[in-house]
């Protein structure tokens, strides 16, 4: 097991997990759709017991059976949990490192939307080589982030 951590876009909200794999799922359901705005989203399962929030995120009750963690004050959606269970997913995406992890299944496939299954014949460009966003951070005097 080893600990990682990770937290939401504005840093209010920090967390420390105990990792027991780097396996992973994405979630293709309603909820996580509409809760993240996604076409899916990216989930590490871990014991609830194994995260300890350095800053405890604020939580809405997405249905009468389970809640989402979330920051507040920048919307970052962290998580799912059930009510009353020892487990829940942390969103891969708020991992400091989320290059760790792998997908390997999928869940509510029944929303699923195939045109986004595989983006890789698309064109890609990174955005450090977009030149209306590198001087948008210029002119805010910063340096395109990582």
């Amino acid at each position: 097991m080893r600990e990682l951590t990770g937290g939401c876009q504005c840093g209010r909200v920090r967390f420390k997990a105990k990792i027991d794999s780097d396996e992973a799922y994405l979630c293709h359901c309603r909820m996580c759709q509409r809760a993240t705005g996604g076409v899916s989203i990216a989930f590490k399962n871990v014991a609830q017991a194994d995260i300890a929030w350095e800053y405890e995120p604020d939580w809405y009750a997405s249905s009468p059976m389970a809640r989402r963690p979330f920051c507040r004050e920048c919307g970052t959606p962290l998580g799912f949990a059930y009510n009353e269970s020892e487990k829940m997913d942390l969103t891969v995406g708020s991992f400091d490192d989320p290059s760790h992890f792998y997908p390997t299944s999928n869940f509510g496939v029944e929303s699923k939307h195939a045109a986004w299954e595989d983006t890789s014949h698309l064109p890609s460009t990174k955005v450090t080589e977009y030149a209306p966003a590198v001087k948008r951070w210029a002119d805010a005097g910063l340096e395109v982030p990582q």
